[in-house]
């Protein structure tokens, strides 16, 4: 059995390192100069608007517990952890607080934990988050994985099994552990954080770059020149006070052609940047300058097909895993429902039912579900399947009328 334990080990400890650099993988100062964490980045708007609408995305699906019926599949709002995921996960929680918590943990740190509380069953009562940053993964002399957690309010750390725990990594480097995608590109974010800071100095200096004072003498102390000077002329208070110069010292500002500080055109990648980091449509962050009314419906559908789905994917089999156990995961599965963000205007929306119903495939009520509506009741057709009169199968071509002739035929 030692043997084979050499060959077959598990995969190593999970470590939030990045190998490539050689260099701990945390958040650090990046070439701008500018310190990069989750909470700084928070700081500029485009960070906080693509973590905001992608969180606020996925705290907003309705997200239900399913069971298999033959070849379809019914909800079970019965089930314990319905109520658990839709409505409350724990007493000081709604879902959509839970969930836009979660979300955006992931968005910042990489990764989302969660205490699993259970009762003596075995089945799930409750649902806490744990911070990030304060959380270590690592594995015990079993090679199973353990969470060890740090509370703010104590020092002293907390060991959780895994299955105590519910965690949804991001993007990584092992597939145990998530890396920071604000750790990952600092520079863009501290390069934002810098053309941010240089735009704040800039209007706080009356919008002007500095001068130079120039005075024919020789100046004892010449920072008491420059502090009365910034003193009565800085700021954008005092933008177009009259100057006053004595002594003969003469002002020569030092301008800078706005074609080539480019201030607001890198102001502008950087929204693109960071909008590319979270591959959000920058529409949704508010810069309307490439779109239109033509071209929104369909990035807002890309979005969710190409930005939000993997993300409920990621979610969906990370509660299914950590939630249901193996007996319950034959019969029961989680599901975000995403139909209402992929549906297209009213009357994209009436001619494509308009399609189904005619073709037999959508009931009324099919329809009226899809729009939220009251159901018609049976007796009066709402689950009726209707098709066109004059289609029939290919085989059946010719059938009525070679019938018709033979009648005729035999006829005296």
């Amino acid at each position: 059995m030692n043997f084979l334990t050499k060959f077959f080990r598990p995969r190593d400890k999970p470590q939030n390192f990045y190998h490539f650099s050689g260099w701990p993988f945390v958040f650090g100062r990046p070439a701008s100069g500018k310190k990069v964490n989750e909470f700084t980045a928070m700081q500029t708007t485009a960070v906080y608007a693509c973590v905001r609408i992608l969180a606020e995305s996925i705290a907003g699906l309705p997200l239900h517990v399913y069971e298999y019926k033959g070849q379809g599949k019914e909800r079970v709002p019965q089930h314990p952890l319905y109520f658990l995921l839709h409505d409350s996960p724990n007493p000081e929680m709604t879902s959509f607080i839970f969930r836009e918590t979660a979300m955006i943990h992931l968005l910042l740190w990489g990764n989302s934990y969660s205490q699993i509380i259970r009762d003596g069953m075995g089945r799930v009562v409750g649902l806490y988050p744990l911070l990030p940053n304060r959380m270590s993964v690592d594995r015990d002399e079993q090679g199973e994985i353990v969470y060890t957690y740090t509370p703010v309010e104590c020092g002293s750390q907390i060991k959780l099994r895994r299955q105590e725990v519910l965690h949804i990594p991001g993007l990584g480097f092992d597939g145990l552990v998530g890396y920071s995608p604000i750790a990952m590109a600092r520079n863009a974010v501290g390069m934002t954080l810098a053309c941010e800071e240089y735009g704040s100095a800039f209007f706080a200096n009356g919008a002007r770059p500095g001068g130079v004072l120039k005075h024919p003498g020789v100046l004892k102390d010449p920072s008491k020149l420059r502090e009365s000077w910034q003193a009565v002329y800085g700021g954008t208070a005092n933008t177009g006070k009259v100057v006053v110069l004595e002594e003969g010292v003469d002002y020569q500002q030092i301008s800078i052609p706005p074609e080539e500080a480019q201030f607001l055109e890198t102001r502008k990648f950087q929204i693109d940047e960071i909008a590319r980091l979270y591959r959000v449509p920058p529409h949704m962050i508010g810069d309307l300058e490439k779109s239109s009314f033509n071209n929104i419906e369909q990035q807002s559908l890309e979005y969710v097909k190409y930005t939000l789905n993997p993300w409920v994917v990621r979610w969906e089999q990370s509660l299914q895993k950590a939630l249901l156990n193996s007996a319950e995961q034959k019969r029961y599965f989680i599901k975000f429902n995403v139909d209402g963000l992929m549906r297209g205007d009213y009357q994209s929306r009436m001619a494509g039912y308009a399609v189904g119903r005619q073709n037999g495939w959508l009931s009324a009520n099919d329809i009226r579900e899809m729009e939220n509506m009251n159901p018609i009741p049976e007796e009066e057709g709402g689950n009726l399947y209707l098709i066109n009169g004059n289609l029939c199968k290919l085989c059946d071509a010719g059938l009525f009328g070679n019938k018709k002739g033979t009648e005729n035929k035999s006829a005296p």
